[in-house]
């Protein structure tokens, strides 16, 4: 098996690493404080191919394959988890389309996401009642002699109020995952409605909104693949998205643990560095080891979702180890820092926050478990 990157993979990273180091990074705090979207970051993202990591050449985007994908991903995420949580959502929307969509919806949608015409792309999947379980939604699009008309609501909408498309799932047919199906809608459409930002424990800088359709109307064009097609569309998208995650989570770890390592060898307790005493020691230990499973893991699911083979059961072991391990190390990261990183003087608080979330978006940790237990016992 190699692990050696290739020169595309490589020169992936090292564009979003001096990026990330050298305009993201002096900013994220600022960000997390005043809960600022940075629209200017994003713009960046977009001029350095980033926002298209896994996008044809054809259509604006890198075509570096997901596994510089996830590369990229780490880099931004060690630098500011909420810009690489917008930069995750919108790279997602613009591989949806492209593989889904018809020719004039590609060219479109995504040359625009990956040009930064539309600053974001948004993933409208998930309801207030219909989270884990999408068969129960109830949004509902309803056909006419000219398309579509949406009514409902959903939650938790990623980058919702900067968004230029979303991708939105509605009940055309009866009952269950079979009824769904899947549908464009653009920015500033009548009909829809873009509610408060939601004031959440992390990520903060990062647009999170619920969205309400009343009476929304669209072209029959809207429609993104076949007509009750729309669940195989989410999972599909989804099993892609974990591997985005899952490196969201890896970067921010990563961060969490350099943070860990620099305070530990600084630090003077008894006479000398906490670096010294086992206990630190193994707390360090135990994080490197996690991170570099969770970097293998995650580049496994992304090397067998590049090479066109089944990679379901992979992406969610990827997810559900690379963020409960981040969460571990996060909080590694706190209990190092002692009573310091506590406060938001270090940003290891930040990190334990933005974390958080990485085993409930995406899918919960119960969820990936029980894709890899169907898989398992299939």
């Amino acid at each position: 098996m190699l692990l050696e990157l290739s020169d595309t993979q490589e020169l992936i990273q090292r564009t979003a690493r001096d990026f990330a180091t050298r305009e993201i990074r002096p900013k994220a705090a600022e960000l997390d404080k005043t809960e600022r979207f940075p629209d200017e970051l994003v713009r960046g993202l977009a001029e350095l191919g980033l926002l298209g990591v896994n996008v044809s050449e054809e259509y604006g985007g890198a075509a570096a394959g997901v596994v510089a994908y996830s590369l990229a991903m780490i880099e931004v995420a060690k630098a500011c988890a909420s810009t690489a949580v917008t930069m995750a959502v919108t790279n997602m929307v613009a591989e949806v389309i492209e593989r889904f969509g018809s020719p004039e919806q590609r060219q479109e949608h995504v040359t625009k996401i990956t040009s930064g015409e539309h600053l974001t792309g948004a993933f409208a999947l998930s309801e207030p009642g219909a989270g884990s379980d999408p068969g129960s939604m109830t949004t509902t699009a309803r056909e006419t002699d000219d398309g579509w008309v949406l009514d409902g609501q959903k939650q938790w909408i990623t980058n919702g109020a900067y968004a230029g498309v979303f991708v939105v799932w509605a009940r055309t047919g009866g009952p269950g995952t079979k009824g769904i199906s899947c549908f464009l809608v653009e920015r500033g459409t009548p009909g829809l409605t873009i509610g408060k930002k939601e004031d959440k424990l992390g990520l903060r800088a990062s647009n999170t909104v619920p969205l309400t359709f009343d009476n929304l109307r669209v072209p029959r064009s809207a429609l993104l693949g076949e007509l009750g097609g729309g669940f195989k569309i989410a999972m599909m998208a989804l099993d892609g998205g974990r591997i985005g995650i899952g490196s969201q989570a890896i970067g921010i770890a990563d961060a969490a643990q350099a943070e860990s390592v620099r305070y530990a060898q600084e630090r003077k307790q008894f006479g000398k560095p906490i670096a010294d005493f086992q206990a630190i020691q193994w707390m360090l230990a135990d994080n490197r080891t996690e991170l570099d499973a969770a970097k293998l893991l995650c580049w496994r699911a992304a090397a067998l979702k590049e090479r066109g083979v089944p990679f379901s059961q992979e992406a969610s072991m990827a997810k559900v180890f690379a963020s409960e391990a981040a969460n571990r190390i996060c909080n590694r990261a706190v209990q190092i820092h002692g009573g310091y990183g506590y406060t938001r003087e270090f940003p290891v608080e930040r990190y334990l926050r933005d974390v958080r979330v990485t085993t409930i978006y995406e899918g919960t940790s119960q969820i990936q478990r029980v894709v890899i237990a169907r898989e398992l016992l299939s």
